[in-house]
Order: C-alpha cells, then sequence, then structure tokens
C-alpha cells in the first residue's frame, strides 16, 4: 500500500533560478514558524503590547507630575484697589519656578487600574489563541501541500504507465496484432492522464502559495514536504473519551481564560461606577519659586522666593459621580453581555470539539476503508496486467484497471491528509 505512495517522484515545479529548486520544509519547521512569524500573530503581539501599556498608564495616574514655568505681566494705565477706588498706574510681575502636582480621581483610579491589569492578561490570552489558531492553520495547510504532492507523484506515475502501455499498443496495431482503434484509446487516455497531471501539478503550486502566505515566506519562492509517504498519525486525544476533551477543553482555551479575564475587567468597571465615586478627588500642589516686579519701567525689581501649598478633597454628585443611573445602568449592562459572551464561548468550544472528535473518527474509518480499497485495485490490475501479458485482456480493461488503481491511491491520499489535518483540529479543539 505505502509502496505505491513511497513511488512519488519529485514533483516538477516549473521554472525556478539557476542553481535553486523547492525550498523542502518539514512539520516542525512549519509550526515553529507559524507560531512566531505569522502577521496575524504579531498584530496580537502589538495587541498585548498595547494592553500593558496602558495598565502602565492607569497605574501613573497615582503619582504626581512636576512642572516648571516661567512668566512676564505687564500692566498700563487703570486698576482698581480692593476698597473700589481706581486709580492708574504701570507695574510688572515676574515669576518663575517649579511645582509638584496630584490631581487624582481616587475611585476611578484604583478600579481603572484594576480592569486595566485584566484586559492586559486578555490580551495574552488572545495572542496565545491567535497562535494556536495560525499554528492550526499552518499544519492543515501543510497536509494539503503533503496531498498535493502526492497526488503530483500518483498522477507522473499514471501518466507513465499509460504512455508506455499507448506505445505497446500502438506497436501492436502497426504490426497487425491489434486493433487500430485501441491504439487511439490508449493514447487518448495518456493525454487524460498528462492534463490531469498539470492541473495536479498547479493544485501542488497554489497549495504552496497557501502555506507560504501563513508563513510569512515569500511565494515565488516555492516550498516542498520533506517527506515522500503520507502516514496516518495518530494522537493523544484520538482515544480520549468525549466528555474528558470537552472538560480539557473548557479548561484549557485560552479564548475562555481571554473572555473571562473581560468579564472580570467589566466588573471591575461596574464597581468603579458604583463604588469609585465614594473616593473623594484630591488634588494638590507643592510650588516653589521666585516672585518680583514693581511700578515704572519694566525691569526686576524685588526678586524674592515665593513658596504655595494647597490639598483639596473632593466628591461629584450626578453625572460622573455618585448616583450616576447612566453610568451604573451601562456598566451592568456590560457584565451582562460578558457573562451571555462567555457561555456563548463555551458553547462553541463544546461543539468545535464535538465536531472535530466526530470528524476524527470518521476520517480512521475512512483511510481503513480507502486501505482495503487501494489494496483491491492494485490486485485487480495485477490480474489485468497478467491477462494483457497472455494475450487475452482488452485495452479498456486494462484503462479502466488503471483508473480504479489510480483513483484508489488518490483516494488513499486525501484520507490520510484529512486525517492528520482532523486529528490537529482534535488538539487544537482539547485546548492542547
Amino acid at each position: 500500500m505505502l509502496g505505491l505512495l513511497a513511488s512519488i517522484a519529485r514533483a516538477d515545479t516549473g521554472p525556478q533560478p539557476a542553481g535553486s529548486g523547492p525550498l523542502p520544509i518539514d512539520l516542525p519547521a512549519v509550526l515553529r514558524l507559524a507560531g512566531a512569524q505569522n502577521i496575524d500573530v504579531q498584530i496580537a503581539q502589538a495587541k498585548v503590547y498595547e494592553a500593558r501599556a496602558q495598565h502602565l498608564e492607569a497605574q501613573l495616574r497615582f503619582f504626581p507630575w512636576i512642572g516648571a514655568s516661567l512668566g512676564f505681566r505687564r500692566h498700563e494705565g487703570n486698576i482698581q484697589r480692593v476698597d473700589g477706588n481706581v486709580f492708574e498706574t504701570n507695574k510688572n510681575t515676574y515669576a518663575t519656578g517649579g511645582a509638584v502636582n496630584l490631581g487624582l480621581e481616587l475611585g476611578e483610579s484604583i478600579f481603572g487600574a484594576l480592569a486595566a491589569h485584566r484586559l492586559a492578561s486578555a490580551a495574552g490570552e488572545d495572542l496565545e489563541a491567535e497562535r494556536r489558531d495560525r499554528v492550526l492553520e499552518a499544519a492543515v495547510g501543510y497536509f494539503e501541500l503533503a496531498r498535493a504532492r502526492a497526488a503530483v507523484g500518483i498522477g507522473e506515475e499514471t501518466l507513465r504507465v499509460a504512455r508506455d502501455y499507448a506505445a505497446q499498443v500502438r506497436h501492436a496495431a502497426e504490426t497487425g496484432i491489434a486493433f487500430k482503434g485501441d491504439a487511439f484509446r490508449a493514447e487518448a487516455q495518456a493525454e487524460r492522464d498528462a492534463m490531469a497531471l498539470r492541473r495536479a501539478r498547479e493544485r501542488q503550486r497554489t497549495a504552496a502559495a497557501r502555506l507560504s502566505r501563513v508563513l510569512r515566506l515569500d511565494p515565488a519562492v516555492e516550498i516542498s514536504v520533506r517527506e515522500a509517504d503520507l502516514v496516518p498519525l495518530s494522537v493523544d486525544e484520538a482515544g480520549a473519551p468525549l466528555s474528558a476533551l470537552i472538560a480539557a477543553a473548557l479548561e484549557g482555551r485560552p479564548e475562555l481564560r481571554a473572555s473571562g479575564l473581560r468579564l472580570d475587567a467589566a466588573e471591575k468597571a461596574k464597581d468603579g461606577a458604583v463604588y469609585g465615586p465614594m473616593f473623594p478627588s484630591i488634588s494638590g500642589q507643592a510650588y516653589y519659586g521666585g516672585l518680583g516686579g514693581g511700578t515704572g519701567d519694566p525691569g526686576p525689581k524685588e526678586f524674592e522666593e515665593n513658596r504655595e501649598y494647597s490639598v483639596n478633597l473632593g466628591w461629584r454628585v450626578g453625572p460622573g459621580g455618585l448616583f450616576d443611573a447612566g453610568r451604573i445602568g451601562a456598566a451592568r449592562a456590560r457584565v451582562d453581555r460578558g457573562e451571555f459572551e462567555m457561555e456563548k464561548a463555551r458553547d462553541e468550544i463544546r461543539r468545535q470539539v464535538v465536531e472535530a472528535h466526530a470528524r476524527a473518527a470518521s476520517l480512521r474509518d475512512q483511510v481503513e476503508i480507502a486501505r482495503r480499497a487501494l489494496e483491491a485495485a492494485r490486485e485487480v490490475f495485477r490480474l489485468t496486467d497478467e491477462r494483457r501479458e497472455f494475450g487475452v485482456g482488452a485495452v479498456l480493461e486494462h484503462i479502466q484497471s488503471h483508473q480504479d488503481l489510480d483513483r484508489a491511491m488518490l483516494d488513499y491520499a486525501n484520507a490520510v491528509a484529512e486525517l492528520n489535518g482532523a486529528q490537529y483540529a482534535l488538539r487544537w479543539a482539547s485546548g492542547r
């Protein structure tokens, strides 16, 4: 069975630069590249950096900031005294100094920092989920490329046998021991096989280009799988009970952990809307500098040091503060939505595990069926070839048996490739 697939010749990949050929690649390399180099993974990594920066920004709200100032003010003409009298004067004011300032919405800062921490953790889980998705996509793409290569190898072997047989029938027709129409029939079948091979090569090239996109390789450089055979793989999850796989998925899937963290962030935001306004708003300033000035012409006069200190506590009632019903209602609605989304994610994960398990089980049976069909087709082709050697076989019978063998080989290769991809999908669905 595997001997037929092992005879796959190296595919014709079209024009390549001098001294170059298809770039060989194996499954471990594909999985590593997909997990680190894929553009979607890098976008998710950038979102992690952004979420961490937002968390740091929320933490920095607790700290004061420093400001520096330098000012000049000139007044000319009338001015009013404190007692109400107006008089005319010219005066200058010079001021310079620095201040340590603090403006803190205490409740909002506390709950905002907690929510930002959860969102940063959720972004990390989203990155892991994106990496797992792309690794699965790369694995499926790799097996698709392996299937396409197998189809090319089968097509090349089929075309070689068909052309050899067409040449034999043509020679027999020329010598008068075979019907001339059989020669044309064999030649037509060889041309159909040549067309099928050309299509198989096209599918191989497009499969390589798709995999290159996932791996962020140059699509102009063709990649080729290392293995000559498609061998059915087996994973630990294949024999595990469905209930155990679902339980493992609900515990191990990063998408679910990310949903839980986002729900927790929504809870913290709701607490901030309800309880945050109970904390006071704090503002303060410590200023040190110099102040000078005087009447008459501009110029620094009586410039001496100047110090000022202030601290204020305040509460806000109404919109943006205590008893803000709209803000509280919106925050609670986001929590409710988060709970529904998390439950929806659980249902989706259960569905994915069930479907992946059923598909993997079905494909294991299909591979066994295809293997038996391939063995039967090989035996039919062998017997038909023996009949032809003894001169009792018909041309149509030989062509039909060869077509059956070709289809059986392709069916087996397709079933193995789909089984391998389905088993990786089962690992992905179960959170491994």
